[in-house]
């Protein structure tokens, strides 16, 4: 496994984004299924997800335990490199969703997964939700890079 450890999730305030690189040990068709297939989303993410199909189109829920369940849909899909997901309360409108794409990279033994996540321009407290995502993908993304550390053991 890479030696140093993952950066912190950044937040560019003018392109209203927030965004994450970190290195997975793991091959990029074992971290597909870890950030594609819900039973394999379980198992690491504080999230209970559901999808009617990994597709474009796909649709299901994220719930999140004192928070409540959150709709999600792919928006585009290029296995194993990439995944775009909309979440949000009303995925129709704009201002009431965020998207986020995580792009795969294998380097030797290893993934490097970036997610990006877009659209914070439309909400109403764009600032407090780009902290507030970027402190879930911080903590997320390092439970998914701890999951493949405990699989690995």
């Amino acid at each position: 496994m890479s030696a140093e450890a993952n950066l912190p999730s950044v937040v560019d305030p003018e392109a209203f984004t927030v965004s994450r690189t970190i290195t997975v040990n793991a091959a990029p068709e074992r971290v597909w299924q870890a950030i594609t297939e819900p039973e394999h989303i379980a198992k690491w993410s504080v999230f209970t997800p559901s999808m009617d199909r990994i597709a474009i189109g796909g649709e299901g829920t994220w719930i999140l335990e004192n928070y409540g369940s959150t709709p999600i849909t792919i928006e585009r899909l290029d296995p194993p490199h990439s995944i775009t997901y909309r979440w949000g309360p009303d995925l129709a409108d704009p201002a009431q969703s965020t998207v986020f794409t995580f792009t795969l990279e294998a380097v030797g033994n290893e993934t490097v997964l970036t997610v990006a996540e877009t659209g914070f321009g439309n909400l109403a407290d764009a600032a407090t939700e780009m902290e507030s995502h970027r402190q879930g993908w911080d903590s997320q993304l390092d439970r998914l890079v701890a999951h493949f550390v405990v699989a690995a053991a």
